[in-house]
């Protein structure tokens, strides 16, 4: 376990200094979410209106977790570049454990989905952004937003096992995050939405994590809301982990 730990740290440090080597990853991973709390706070917010909350309190939370989600799509490129030319067919040949190849790929992405976080939280103090909930609450929204980040990214690995290059991981995890994302309740308000469209983001995985963050900063989180974000996480990881797993074991 202790060797199996130090190898997975391994990894993870080398995929930290390939993304910090790669000014593409890191400004992606930093100025698309800016763009997005740009957008929604001075050009669409105006004309979004939600009941008792000012909009961009409402709107950050959201921000928050579409940032992780997209980071998935890191995991998925980067694994996907590591098979198509043959590293992992290298790792293979190394006395290493098996499991660091991945854990380090989503420890990596896990780290820097938390630094995208801390500076989209810096970013909205600067746009209005205040959180009403407790110190205590607020830190348990951070918690959650990991949580997340760590079972979605799992997703993504296996994306990233079976495409056949970055580009075909790309392609097969956007559709993913535009139903999840785009269909959520990450930047307007569920009761605008039509009847079919609020049944599915009452369970769907981004807007179970958005209500718990949102009434977590706003200090109006239910104790149900927390516990069905966290199942997700860890149903996500639970489902996904495994399978990921089984394809990077028999992938050739």
């Amino acid at each position: 376990m202790r060797e199996a730990l130090s190898d997975a740290i391994t990894m993870t440090w080398r995929n930290l200094k390939g993304m910090s080597r790669n000014p593409q990853v890191v400004l992606f991973s930093t100025f698309q979410p800016v763009i997005f709390v740009l957008t929604f706070r001075y050009v669409f917010g105006g004309s979004i209106r939600v009941p008792g909350i000012d909009y961009v309190n409402f709107l950050m939370p959201g921000v928050f977790v579409q940032s992780v989600a997209f980071g998935g799509m890191n995991t998925a490129a980067g694994l996907a570049v590591d098979m198509s030319t043959g590293m992992i067919e290298r790792f293979r040949s190394l006395p290493m454990a098996r499991s660091a190849v991945l854990a380090g790929r989503v420890l990596a992405d896990l780290t820097r989905n938390l630094g995208v976080v801390l500076l989209m939280v810096g970013v909205g103090f600067l746009v209005g952004f205040r959180i009403e909930g407790s110190p205590i609450e607020f830190l348990l929204a951070l918690g959650i937003i990991v949580a997340f980040a760590f079972g979605i990214s799992f997703v993504f690995a296996l994306i990233g096992l079976v495409a056949s290059n970055a580009e075909a991981a790309q392609a097969l995890g956007f559709p993913i995050l535009a139903l999840m994302v785009f269909a959520s309740t990450a930047f307007v308000p569920l009761e605008g939405m039509p009847g079919w469209l609020q049944a599915y983001n009452k369970v769907q995985p981004v807007s179970v994590t958005v209500a718990a963050v949102r009434g977590l900063t706003l200090g109006s989180a239910t104790t149900g809301q927390v516990l069905f974000a966290l199942a997700w996480a860890v149903g996500l990881a639970a489902v996904f982990g495994p399978l990921a797993v089984r394809v990077y074991r028999r992938a050739k």
